[in-house]
């Protein structure tokens, strides 16, 4: 199969996210301007840069414009991703629509403020990066939002004398569709002198 996005009818969304795999989830946390909280997940998320450290998510727009999150994060210039590991991947996915509900109720987690920026995160989560926006970019239907990370919390548990041990966090990754994978299967590779 060969595939020019000029042909195309509708998006390589299907191709993309089938084949960008897998994918770390972005678990994102804001506050509005007006102080109400929203949690939700995107599958286009990563870290930019280590210096300084931006984190990345991009999420789709709705019909209308902006969703919640990143409406929200243009209106306070803050967020917190928070890190989603086996034991929380059943909650995550209830964050995964819209609700006129708490998300962070929704979906049984415990809310918790963060230190440097005005924003919640999960307490729950093993890791949460607290993020100020960096630069906001539209990009076509999409937008990338990239933040500066202000802030970490790791649970002593997921850690081997004082440094994050991937080997102890059970991280999910999203595929497509309904697939995730776990981080469980892993091999190491020496790199080539």
């Amino acid at each position: 199969m060969e595939i020019d996005p000029s042909e195309q009818a509708g998006s390589l969304y299907r191709t993309l996210s089938g084949a960008v795999v897998p994918r770390p989830i972005g678990w994102i946390s804001t506050r509005s301007a007006e102080g109400e909280d929203n949690l939700a997940p995107y599958s286009f998320f990563n870290v930019a840069s280590v210096d300084p450290p931006v984190l990345l998510f991009a999420p789709v727009d709705a019909d209308d414009g902006l969703k919640d999150t990143p409406r929200n994060v243009v209106d306070t210039e803050a967020f917190a991703h928070n890190v989603v590991t086996a034991d929380l991947v059943g909650s995550m996915n209830e964050t995964a629509t819209s609700h006129a509900v708490d998300e962070f109720e929704r979906a049984g987690v415990t809310k918790a403020e963060c230190t440097s920026v005005d924003a919640p995160y999960v307490a729950e989560a093993k890791v949460a990066f607290e993020c100020e926006l960096y630069e906001f970019v539209d990009i076509g239907v999409s937008s990338l939002v990239l933040g500066e990370v202000t802030h970490v919390h790791v649970d002593d548990e997921v850690t081997t004398d004082g440094k994050l041990d991937t080997t102890k966090l059970d991280a999910v990754g999203r595929l497509a569709g309904s697939e995730y994978a776990y981080t469980r299967d892993r091999f190491a590779l020496e790199r080539p002198d």
